[in-house]
């Protein structure tokens, strides 16, 4: 696959924040461009990797929730996100493609009442519940597809989630050696069938959302309501 369209990163961070710092998602970079034709629908099967890791989260009402409820009774694309992610290939690009995944949801009849997304944020400390609300925008308000912008009450609630998950992050450290705000992280994706097991990760370089609307059908034709 080869990167086109990215934007660069002063532009991502043209737009004016106040604390939390809230870079828009709107503004993002495209999706990879796909070289390949993903296999039909029914000719492969994507098999177990792990259950989906539980732990407490924080809605946009700042409602404590169990994550297993935004995991469960249908098939779930999950990602960490924080909301002021710079990098172009991270955080803006896993949105771009959910928002794709999204648009190509709508449109197909089979998928329509069986698919929800799921960002969780990398930063309870500066991600409040308002911040990720902010963050959605109308992706957060519109129900049509459910897509939840969720957070934690702190890291020691968060940490579980994401040694569960396999999900890597690590502060970045300025000049002298004081915590800054920016997270180093390698972007993941979780495919989560309806019975909470996770079915597919996918990295940055499949991170198309043709690739992954072929997965929801492949999964949601073997889970057929």
């Amino acid at each position: 696959m080869s990167w086109k369209g990215a934007l660069p990163v002063a532009a991502l961070l043209a737009a004016v924040c106040s604390a939390p710092c809230v870079t828009f998602a709107q503004v993002v970079p495209s999706p990879p461009v796909q070289d390949f034709v993903p296999p039909a629908v029914g000719t492969y099967r994507l098999p177990p990797i792990q259950k989906a890791t539980d732990g407490w989260v924080l809605d946009g009402n700042y409602f404590p929730r169990r994550l297993s409820s935004y995991t469960h009774d249908a098939v779930t694309l999950l990602t960490f996100i924080y909301t002021y992610c710079s990098d172009p290939i991270g955080c803006p690009l896993a949105y771009a493609t959910l928002d794709g995944v999204k648009q190509g949801v709508l449109r197909d009849a089979a998928l329509k009442g069986r698919v929800r997304l799921v960002s969780l944020s990398f930063d309870p400390t500066n991600d409040t519940p308002d911040a990720m609300r902010i963050y959605g925008g109308q992706n957060a308000r519109d129900e049509t597809v459910p897509w939840k912008f969720l957070t934690t009450y702190s890291m020691w609630t968060l940490k579980p989630i994401l040694d569960g998950y396999g999900q890597d992050v690590d502060v970045l450290y300025d000049g002298e050696g004081k915590a800054t705000r920016a997270r180093a992280h390698m972007l993941k994706m979780f495919l989560i069938d309806p019975r909470g097991v996770v079915r597919e990760v996918y990295s940055a370089a499949f991170l198309h959302p043709d690739v992954i609307l072929n997965d929801l059908r492949t999964i949601a034709a073997e889970t057929r309501p």
